[in-house]
């Protein structure tokens, strides 16, 4: 395309907010935002740099989609990036997108959440940056209006309404409960609604948690408050506060380096001042790099991408600013605040960020230095394993997976296993789960060139043995942690502290530890206690009042406005939670 003919094709788009996309053919050259589409498309007639040039001369069409809001614009183009991988736009490699809302046009249209929506006649509203919030919404939807949120499978056919009419959450137009008309009369308010029209729920769930309040049905009204201020953060209204630095529990650090067309992102990632995680992620920069290859601009791309489908943090630290605007923007909207921290201990924390975004992918020399070590051919994939129970209750096995040295967490597995206080039995259990996965070919995962077993010699002896009960053939070393001493089959190896290919096996035990103990406290999170005798206290908020107090005894101590803090917990649960 010549400058006359991106002028001319800017003349047709609309002057409002919305994502447009440069084609060669069928193909996506490049994703771009705008607040203005006519005017952000005329300024490709005029290349800003040459890699934007050549996009533009090899395009031979441009598309658009037009927005609600400037959010919606760079969640979408977000979406498309993770979609097309188009050559010219810095990308993430991963498949997480944000969520959509979808009304579908069947006779009786239906109403979900999706990330991959229906091209034949449905209406898309979206994308959402909080899926849990649009989850509620939706819910909310379906009981005030009745829409129905089955498959087709379910919807023909029937005799008789589901559960789902039972719960008040569809109106059975499956069975003639409702007339055709009147049902698409609720469709339609379900389509304002998720257009903008923000009172046609709004206001029926406002009346609802009022007259819950007269007639003194505190928890009903308080689950209504919480639903109301989800439709309320939905739209965008006073609900969306900024996090104050004291509420700051969850941090992430990020920071870039960029050579070539390839850039790394290391992200580290706290809670409540503790350093829980780290990782590093690889992208594709444009060809030519320029102004999209730098970090601030990387920074900003890798964002948008990789929160997708991941809880937002309370503050995000960077090594560099991102240069786009509306993804500052939408942090700040979204509670998340947004720090270059030039000096202290934050400071630090982007430094060792750096670094670890230096190295990039793992070394190779440690990793050769660590199958020299072990008299291995290689160790480009392992294993970690590591059992997490209390006292023999709630006992679970974790099996993570490193491709390179670096995390490869879409191989990550977990195991619950049955209760017994056995650490060398439940490891036996554990590895005997893998291997016996592995041999009849129910495990679609490539074997690992090496097993690393979290403890000492007689978790080591307990995975061998496993090993051989099944006849998995591969080979397995443990790292106790109090000596960080490496334990195989042949002796006991006492490597430097600061030895590379020690280094390895320390990350690769501790992600096997880390995941371990997250899914043994999910599981003790919903053993039962004495908090499941108040009536009034589900699953969920047993998991919020165990989270937030820690145990039962501190649950019993909280003053009524700890507890009224907590979502679901009215007037008399708390009264009821105070007398356990």
């Amino acid at each position: 395309m010549d400058g006359v003919t991106v002028r001319e094709r800017a003349g047709e788009l609309p002057r409002e907010p919305g994502v447009y996309q440069f084609l060669q053919g069928e193909t996506v050259l490049y994703v771009g935002k705008a607040v203005d589409l006519c005017s952000r498309v005329r300024s490709y007639a005029d290349p800003r740099s040459d890699r934007i040039a050549r996009m533009v001369d090899r395009a031979d069409g441009v598309d658009f989609a037009v927005t609600d809001t400037e959010t919606q614009a760079l969640l979408l183009e977000a979406n498309l990036i993770k979609r097309y991988q188009p050559r010219y736009n810095v990308r993430l490699k991963d498949d997480k997108s944000y969520p959509l809302v979808q009304v579908t046009g069947h006779e009786f249209p239906r109403i979900e959440v999706t990330r991959d929506p229906d091209r034949d006649g449905a209406t898309v509203f979206g994308p959402f940056t909080n899926k849990s919030t649009v989850e509620t919404v939706v819910k909310a939807l379906r009981e005030t209006y009745g829409v129905r949120g089955c498959s087709d499978y379910k919807f023909s056919n029937r005799d008789r309404p589901c559960l789902d009419y039972e719960m008040g959450l569809c109106t059975a137009p499956c069975t003639g409960e409702i007339g055709r008309e009147s049902y698409l009369a609720d469709a339609e308010s379900v389509e304002r609604f998720l257009g903008g029209e923000a009172d046609v729920l709004a206001d029926p769930l406002r009346r609802e948690m009022e007259q819950a309040a007269q007639e003194q049905e505190f928890e009903r009204a308080a689950n209504l408050r919480d639903k109301l201020d989800a439709v309320e953060r939905f739209h965008g209204g006073d609900a969306d506060a900024i996090a104050s630095q004291g509420d700051e529990r969850r941090v992430d650090v990020l920071a870039a380096v960029v050579e070539g067309e390839t850039a790394t992102v290391a992200r580290m990632h706290s809670e409540g001042g503790q350093l829980v995680d780290r990782d590093r992620h690889a992208l594709s920069v444009p060809e030519g790099g320029n102004e999209e290859g730098d970090v601030a601009a990387v920074l900003g791309a890798f964002v948008t991408q990789f929160y997708a489908e991941r809880e937002l943090p309370d503050a995000l630290l960077f090594s560099e600013r991102p240069d786009d605007e509306d993804v500052t923007d939408w942090l700040e909207r979204e509670g998340v605040a947004v720090r270059v921290p030039g000096a202290g201990r934050e400071a630090t924390l982007v430094d060792l960020a750096l670094k670890n975004a230096r190295r990039g992918a793992s070394d190779p020399d440690e990793l050769r230095a660590l199958a020299d070590a072990l008299d291995l051919d290689s160790v480009e994939r392992i294993e970690g394993v590591d059992v997490s129970h209390a006292q023999g209750s709630a006992v679970v096995g974790s099996d993570v997976v490193f491709v390179d040295g670096s995390p490869e967490k879409s191989d990550y597995r977990r195991k619950k296993l049955d209760e017994r206080n056995d650490d060398y039995g439940n490891m036996r259990s554990l590895v005997r789960w893998r291997a016996k996965r592995a041999v009849e070919g129910r495990d679609d995962r490539p074997g690992p060139d090496l097993l690393l077993v979290d403890g000492g010699e007689g978790q080591l002896d307990a995975a061998r043995e496993a090993l051989r009960e099944v006849g998995w053939d591969v080979p397995a070393v443990a790292l106790a942690k109090a000596e960080e001493r490496v334990i195989t089959p042949h002796g006991t190896r006492n490597w430097p502290s600061d030895a590379p290919h020690l280094h390895v096996l320390q990350r690769v035990r501790d992600e096997a530890h880390r995941f371990a103990v997250q899914y043994h406290q999910t599981l003790r999170d919903e053993v039962s206690t004495e908090l499941d005798r108040v009536s009034g206290v589900g699953p969920e908020t047993r998991r919020k009042l165990l989270r937030r107090f820690g145990s039962v005894d501190s649950v019993r101590t909280a003053s009524d406005d700890e507890l009224r803090e907590i979502s679901g917990v009215g007037e008399k649960t708390a009264e009821a939670l105070r007398r356990l």
